[in-house]
């Protein structure tokens, strides 16, 4: 997660309240997509960051974790996601993003 994007959830935690925020990640791999998950739970594990030793324990979850595609607009999920999930591989992405997200969350949908 770049520089920005880190500042980004930082001021969005500090500005709102924290269990009322769900970051949605969209990663191609599986290894991006637990790094990515762990910045916004557990703080940036590359200490380079705004996040760097900020555990903010935000609820994360992958675009292609059920409990987002129930919310998604059937009609807008077949235009924008579903080329995706046939070259990705959904399951791998979903289980990294829950692993961290059950590690160090501490909030959930």
């Amino acid at each position: 997660m770049d520089l920005q994007n880190q500042q980004r959830v930082k001021d969005a935690a500090e500005k709102y309240n924290p269990e009322d925020i769900v970051v949605i990640l969209g990663s191609s791999d599986a290894e991006g997509a637990e790094i990515y998950a762990e910045t916004v739970c557990n703080g940036d594990p590359t200490y380079a960051g705004p996040l760097a030793g900020v555990q903010l324990g935000l609820a994360v979850y992958d675009i292609f974790e059920q409990d987002i595609r129930d919310e998604a607009d059937p009609e807008e999920w077949e235009n924008q996601i579903s080329m995706m999930e046939m070259v990705l591989e959904p399951e791998a992405l979903a289980e990294a993003v829950k692993g961290m997200r059950d590690q160090f969350s501490k909030y959930s949908l």
